[in-house]
């Protein structure tokens, strides 16, 4: 095994340790605890158990334990491939993510596909055209879309689009108690109910990818081999996206990895703007009710995508760009 994966990995091991420890530590500092109160959604807090439920429960639970101890079993649990018991849901948390992780995936994936290939497209044809009014206009837009929050425009999309004009449903993952006849109904009513998360979520990357491709082509357009190429004669839709984009797909693309990660955090709060079954509103769901085995295993959930796909990002960079070791 080479030095530089040996430390690659030891780098890797150790920040996920911080994180396992702070996925840990964090819930236990929040006030509360899963059974001495229960938030219901308006945000009322009313005592639900009695004294002696709460301590058979925490028992039960292991809360009662010393902290170190629990980060101990924690750990060993986690070692085992075992992410507990929901504590509210009675179910398994392992279970509950796998159920809630597709909705979350679809959108992120396909905001991903569609901001990334109309960023690139679009900032490819502005650094193409660079200060010409297209280019101008462009950029404008990107840079303000660019420092809008995400959940802004989720907002924006429910009160104006979806209240106001109507034209996809308000909330929800799927029309509740529907009978559909079809695949095809239910594939509908699926895609009218996730669009708007999806085109949420599409904004931001649009913008981003718009920015990298743009610069990026920018820098290869000043060099030699582009000056020699436009020489030769060579037709501009051939410069521009056989030599000029080829040669800035490596930033790209190395993009596209590190910001799925981003997608799926920014998806968190997107989807409690729509109420969307996914791990987001789950996690929401979670730290509502205290409940410390779910909140760990959604956070971990989390931290092992962020580190894959920045692993996945530094391979495919270095696959794509031999030049860097």
């Amino acid at each position: 095994m080479s030095q530089g994966l040996s430390r690659k990995i030891i780098e890797y091991a150790l920040t996920f340790l911080v994180i396992v420890s702070m996925n840990f530590f964090l819930p236990r500092l929040m006030p509360g605890d899963p059974f001495t109160f229960l938030s219901t959604e308006e945000g009322s807090i009313t005592i639900i158990y009695t004294k002696e439920q709460i301590d058979r429960y925490k028992a039960y639970y292991g809360l009662d334990q010393p902290l170190l101890r629990q980060y101990v079993t924690y750990l060993a649990c986690l070692g085992r491939g075992d992410l507990g018991y929901s504590i509210y849901f009675n179910e398994t948390v392992g279970r509950i993510i796998l159920n809630r992780i597709p909705w979350t995936l679809t959108i992120s994936i396909i905001a991903l596909v569609l901001g990334g290939l109309g960023g690139t497209l679009l900032g490819s044809l502005s650094a193409w055209r660079r200060n010409e009014s297209m280019d101008q206009g462009l950029y404008l837009i990107m840079i303000v879309c660019s420092e809008i929050p995400t959940f802004l425009v989720g907002v924006f999309l429910l009160f104006f689009v979806a209240a106001r004009l109507r034209w996809f449903p308000l909330a929800g993952g799927i029309t509740p108690f529907a009978n559909f006849k079809t695949g095809f109904a239910r594939f509908n009513d699926l895609a009218a109910h996730a669009f708007l998360p999806i085109m949420t979520l599409s904004v931001t990357r649009l913008a981003d990818f718009y920015l990298l491709a743009r610069n990026t082509i920018i820098n290869v357009l000043t060099k030699d081999f582009m000056r020699t190429a436009q020489a030769k004669g060579l037709r501009k839709r051939r410069l521009l996206f056989r030599h000029a984009l080829k040669n800035a797909l490596a930033p790209v693309v190395t993009r596209a990895f590190l910001s799925l990660s981003t997608v799926f955090n920014g998806a968190i709060l997107v989807e409690n703007v729509f109420n969307y079954p996914g791990v987001g509103r789950l996690l929401r769901e979670a730290v509502i009710v205290r409940d410390y085995p779910l909140i760990q295993g959604v956070f971990l959930f989390m931290t092992v995508t962020v580190l894959i796909m920045n692993l996945l990002a530094e391979v495919v960079y270095k696959q794509l760009d031999p030049r860097v070791n």
